[in-house]
């Protein structure tokens, strides 16, 4: 008999994680690695944690996720993102913690696109008198 899993896709910036929330006992791993191993600010791994605490949910599923894309801050963010899709999936009741919250959003703060004409999004060349 197949196990009941529950999926989530998290997005922010440029990053993308895929979450799978599967019974258990609490263990985070993302991309093979525990979560302490994974990210060294405790501030990024306690973001990775909000949606579980939050929904009083944090030892009952264990957490395998693989994310790829952007830096580590985006990375907790798109996790942050994932976990609580997988969680509105594994229990509908959820839904007005998570929005209150506002884990439901997706960040929608991208990098802008460099302009032709200037040197970066915004960034116009050094004006010189002469």
């Amino acid at each position: 008999m197949a196990k009941l899993q529950y999926y989530g896709t998290g997005r922010r910036k440029k990053s993308i994680a895929r979450v799978r929330l599967v019974p258990g006992n609490g263990k985070i791993t993302i991309n093979g690695r525990e979560l302490d191993n994974y990210f060294n600010y405790e501030t990024l791994k306690r973001e990775v944690k909000r949606p579980l605490i939050i929904t009083e949910t944090e030892g009952k599923f264990d957490v395998i996720a693989k994310v790829h894309g952007g830096g580590f801050t985006g990375q907790a963010g798109a996790l942050r993102h994932g976990l609580s899709r997988a969680l509105l999936k594994a229990d509908a009741e959820l839904r007005p913690i998570l929005k209150k919250a506002g884990f439901l959003t997706r960040d929608p703060r991208m990098k802008e696109r460099k302009k032709y004409g200037l040197k970066a999004a915004r960034r116009a060349p050094q004006f010189s008198k002469r």
